[in-house]
């Protein structure tokens, strides 16, 4: 330590590579505090949203990744049920069934990447917390799954889970809502 402190040596090109580090974090500094603002920007036109409320109160699911979801999505008129959402979002096996071969479900080829990640990343951040979601997702586990697909199980199980609470237009609670016999 002593002998750091009384070493006098510079060397050649010293000066210019420091006014270059501190040049780079200066940009990184100004770019972190303009994602900090274009952060703020996409939740406040979120929240504007009608269903915002909604889709917010999914575990898992905040302002970014619920404004990803309605670009993603669009227009939710266009898909008949939750299944439909699912497969536009290729959380659905796709049969390749061929002949006597039957049962042969692979990966959907054609789908929305970025509702895909919507529902993956959701899945995933709402497995942190000790609540319905991590359970399914740690018997999933133990039924063999590997990671990637518990966490593709549990997302396309939270499909259904969106899909209902948008269409009865409700927030998400840990108990179901008790409803009366007609």
């Amino acid at each position: 330590m002593q002998t750091s402190r009384t070493q006098h040596a510079t060397l050649p090109g010293q000066d210019v590579a420091a006014g270059i580090v501190a040049d780079i974090a200066t940009q990184a500094l100004a770019l972190d505090d303009r994602l900090k603002h274009i952060d703020q920007q996409i939740r406040q036109i979120f929240r504007t949203h009608p269903q915002a409320h909604i889709i917010e109160s999914l575990p898992g699911m905040g302002p970014i990744l619920g404004a990803e979801f309605i670009v993603a999505a669009g227009d939710l008129s266009a898909y008949a049920d939750a299944g439909r959402l699912a497969s536009a979002a290729g959380l659905v096996p796709v049969p390749r069934d061929s002949g006597r071969r039957t049962g042969n479900l692979h990966r959907p080829k054609h789908y929305s990447r970025r509702l895909r990640r919507v529902f993956y990343l959701s899945a995933q951040t709402s497995t942190i917390r000790e609540d319905p979601n991590r359970d399914y997702y740690v018997k999933k586990r133990s039924e063999g799954y590997k990671h990637v697909q518990a966490v593709i199980a549990l997302a396309r199980r939270r499909v259904d889970v969106l899909w209902a609470l948008l269409r009865d237009g409700r927030p998400f609670t840990l108990h179901p809502p008790v409803t009366q016999a007609a």
